[in-house]
């Protein structure tokens, strides 16, 4: 049962850390080409569409997933290390960041009545938005990954002992 605990841990993980990823070498280039008002559009449309079941799942599961897998396995060394940093780098640089930074700029954006402002308002809206947005996105991908390879390590040292 801890093996399997481990590999549902592990692939959610990298369920979220591929979406993160997808947005920062494909998503962002692509909206980064729209004009003001498409992009600000674009973005309050997919903002409102991420929240749905299986985004929370991989999400919210990996945040459930990766300390209840590190309680399971303390005093497996070094198992438990593994898993302990994973769970650490997760819930600080992708979920505290998602909820300190991106979830935030979300909600301003989804409050901005793009079709009542005036083109200087969406000018300053998505230079406020954008880079701030795509910086903190880079950020929880890389403690993404990084977490997916300490995972994966554990899983590697799980297997062997």
């Amino acid at each position: 049962m801890a093996t399997l605990l481990l590999i549902v841990t592990v692939v959610l993980t990298a369920l979220i850390g591929g979406l993160f990823y997808a947005y920062s070498c494909s998503v962002v280039l692509g909206l980064g080409k729209l004009s003001d008002t498409e992009y600000l559009k674009a973005m309050q449309h997919i903002n409102r569409e991420i929240l749905n079941p299986l985004f929370f799942l991989s999400f919210m599961g990996t945040a459930i997933f990766l300390p209840v897998s590190t309680l399971v396995f303390r005093g497996q060394q070094p198992v438990f290390i593994f898993l302990l940093l994973a769970t650490l780098v997760y819930l600080i640089g992708v979920f505290g960041v998602t909820a300190a930074g991106n979830v935030p700029l979300n909600d301003q954006l989804d409050k901005f009545d793009i079709y009542h402002s005036t083109n200087d308002a969406i000018q300053q809206m998505r230079a406020n938005f954008e880079s701030r947005w795509n910086t903190l996105n880079h950020v929880r991908t890389v403690c993404c990954v990084i977490s997916i390879l300490l995972a994966v390590c554990a899983c590697v040292w799980h297997k062997e002992g």
